[in-house]
């Protein structure tokens, strides 16, 4: 079976969350397979098509983007051909361009959404956009949401019940690379190993200022990982706040984030808005079997995060109860030791690679069976 997976970016340009979850989907599901192929954009035209872990990556050359809405003039062919030699095409919502894409090109074989988030912040482009989105997820043969959080409380999904499923993420920690005694050394002389770890990209929903605000007037060492377009101004705000307690370490090679992950005394994720409709890195802190810090916003990240048994969870935009919750895991380390192995269990029943991607093999089979 042929699968065709569909999405704005995709590695090597771009290691965010979703990236991450397709990766994991191609990689697991060629396992058991299925033949992956990935179209993205991309501003480098020097490379149209890469071999990446075992798929191919096709690249379109990204032409200009509105309100984060990446746009391709060549995509539309390479989308079409590539569609007609697949046997599922995979789309991942939400990329209004992509719903255009499957317009324009008529396509017409069996398909899966994985809804990975509702659109947030645009609400006047939202209203535009929303006929063409309707269209598109009433069309496609099965939309998957990522967690019961999410089908629970997202007003999109509870118009689309009777054909959306649940498929959590799920993360292979055998394809992450293991650090090496030295560079453990070198990140455990440089922060130490009792850190709150936060990584991810430093975007707008990530609520980091909310752990600005939180850490502001304590010696809580925090350690940010990534970098984004919030990057700047969060510098700013720690400068004008005085934090010396805070690292910001910037985007950084996989074994170095797997060292800081493997050193870290709890795993902290701030998010605030729905936009955060999961948390990747927040799954990878229970994969390496950390406690955490998240806020109950109704989405994966409190699926991931179970309150008093994998870590504590603390009501959005309020430093105060961040701040709180932190002190209390600083202040219980033989809890915060337990938290992280329910954690890492939890990990391992439900948010395995190997689990999602049996999932996803399976529903490829039977959208094709019912064509």
């Amino acid at each position: 079976m042929k699968v065709l997976h569909f999405y704005r970016t995709y590695y090597p340009d771009s290691f965010g969350g979703v990236e991450q979850v397709i990766r994991q989907m191609a990689v697991g599901t060629t396992r058991l397979g299925i033949d992956n192929t990935v179209l993205t954009l991309t501003r480098d035209t020097a490379n149209p098509l890469i071999e990446f872990e075992g798929h191919h990556v096709h690249r379109a050359r990204l032409n200009f983007e509105i309100a984060s809405t990446g746009f391709s003039w060549s995509a539309l062919s390479k989308f079409k051909a590539l569609a007609a030699q697949a046997d599922v095409v995979h789309y991942h919502f939400p990329w209004p361009f992509m719903d255009l894409a499957h317009f324009a090109c008529q396509i017409r074989k069996p398909s899966v959404v994985t809804y990975h988030s509702d659109i947030v912040r645009q609400k006047n482009l939202l209203r535009l956009y929303a006929p063409l989105k309707h269209c598109f997820l009433k069309s496609v043969s099965r939309i998957v949401a990522t967690s019961p959080n999410y089908l629970a409380t997202s007003p999109v999904l509870e118009q689309y019940k009777d054909k959306t499923e649940i498929i959590t993420y799920g993360l292979d920690k055998s394809i992450y690379p293991v650090p090496s005694v030295d560079l453990l050394n070198h990140w455990r002389q440089k922060v130490g190993d009792r850190f709150f770890l936060f990584v991810g990209m430093l975007r707008y929903y990530k609520g980091l200022h909310i752990l600005l605000e939180a850490v502001a007037g304590t010696n809580f060492p925090v350690v940010i990982v990534g970098d984004g377009p919030e990057e700047t101004e969060l510098k700013r705000q720690a400068l004008a706040l005085g934090l010396s307690n805070v690292h910001f370490l910037g985007a950084l090679p996989e074994p170095d984030k797997v060292a800081l992950l493997t050193l870290c005394y709890a795993f902290v994720f701030p998010s605030h808005l729905r936009s955060e409709a999961f948390g990747i890195s927040l799954l990878e802190g229970a994969m390496f079997g950390k406690a955490m810090i998240s806020s109950e916003i109704g989405t994966g990240t409190t699926y991931i995060n179970i309150a008093n048994q994998t870590g504590l969870t603390v009501p959005p935009n309020s430093p105060v109860e961040l701040r709180t919750a932190m002190q209390y895991l600083l202040d219980h380390p033989m809890i915060v030791a337990e938290m992280g192995k329910h954690a890492e269990q939890r990990y391992q029943e439900l948010f395995t690679a190997e689990k999602m991607s049996a999932n996803y093999s399976r529903l490829y089979q039977e959208v094709q069976a019912k064509s």
